[in-house]
């Protein structure tokens, strides 16, 4: 039980150090290729990716958006546009 928690926290942390260092990674849709081929064999920029060639992790993305939330939460109120707060404590 302890060795597949040991397991578990050091594949989860693997993979934060990862998204911190690689925070992109190649689209799956056109395997980093930018364009995809369609069934007539046209030749088409992949809609996934937009041509990019790469997409944002999934682990960075929860990041950001944690990231988006904690900034959300923790916003000093501004005094000049809400009446209801005084400037002292």
């Amino acid at each position: 039980m302890a060795l597949a928690s040991l397991a578990a926290l050091l594949l989860a942390a693997g993979y934060a150090v990862l998204c911190a260092v690689r925070p992109f990674a190649p689209c799956r849709k056109c395997t980093g290729m930018g364009v995809r081929l369609t069934r007539r064999q046209k030749v088409k920029v992949c809609r996934r990716c937009r041509g990019q060639r790469y997409r944002l992790r999934t682990g960075h993305r929860l990041l950001n958006i944690g990231r988006d939330i904690h900034h959300a939460g923790t916003r000093r109120p501004h005094h000049d546009t809400d009446p209801e707060v005084t400037p002292w404590p």
